[in-house]
């Protein structure tokens, strides 16, 4: 299963034009209809915060507090390559690349550009205080901080397009978080994103742009 991820991930390392981004709405399968896309194992995706619509991101700077790990923030530019991530579950589990994605499943978001991991612990976030989301790690490195339990909004079964989810940190119990408190400086005009135990209208995302792999059906 391993190799299947990491053959994938090194195909649309190799063939697509980072610079430039994916394009707006890529789709490996056909479909009339964003919201009927099922989002499967192996697809790489934009994750964008429903209140303020900045996309999920990370770079190379480190924080300069807290845990010193790669930052991640909101980004307000649909464009950018490095708001693209990789859905993949956690290791030594049965699911594979094309497989639907279930309401209450363990995840895991890989940053296409860095190969870290979509990461969060104890640490206080730099603005706000709440819990630290960094990247950390890579392809021969994880741990259950690495862990995110996707719970989707209203009656949906598996994850699909445009729908609501949050995402809960296994660890910390600290749901996904981003709000309009913004850096001033290295990411200036970037906003924070943290972790919150409560439920609130900050921490609701959806997938956007993407390249979303069709479902693998078993024979």
């Amino acid at each position: 299963m391993a190799m299947g991820f990491f053959g994938l991930t090194l195909f649309l390392y190799l063939s697509f034009d980072f610079d430039k981004g994916f394009p707006s709405s890529a789709s490996a399968s056909s479909s009339s209809s964003s919201q009927s896309v099922e989002i499967t194992y192996g697809t790489v995706l934009k994750l964008m915060h429903e209140k303020t619509k900045f996309r999920l991101h990370s770079h190379d700077v480190p924080y300069g507090s807290g845990s010193g790990q790669q930052s991640v923030t909101g980004f307000p530019n649909v464009d950018d390559s490095n708001s693209y991530w990789i859905v993949q579950p956690p290791p030594d589990t049965s699911a594979k690349q094309g497989d639907t994605i279930p309401n209450g499943a363990i995840i895991r978001l890989q940053h296409m550009r860095t190969r870290k991991w979509l990461h969060s612990h104890l640490h206080a976030s730099p603005i706000s205080g709440n819990l630290e989301v960094s990247c950390f790690g890579g392809e021969s490195e994880s741990d259950t901080g690495d862990y995110w339990r996707l719970l989707i909004e209203g009656s949906g079964k598996t994850w699909k397009q445009d729908q609501r989810i949050r995402l809960q940190h296994v660890d910390t119990g600290g749901y996904l978080h981003s709000h309009d408190k913004k850096y001033s400086r290295i990411a200036g005009g970037q906003q924070e994103v943290c972790g919150v135990r409560e439920k609130r209208a900050d921490n609701v995302w959806l997938a956007a742009e993407g390249v979303y792999l069709p479902i693998t059906v078993s024979k």
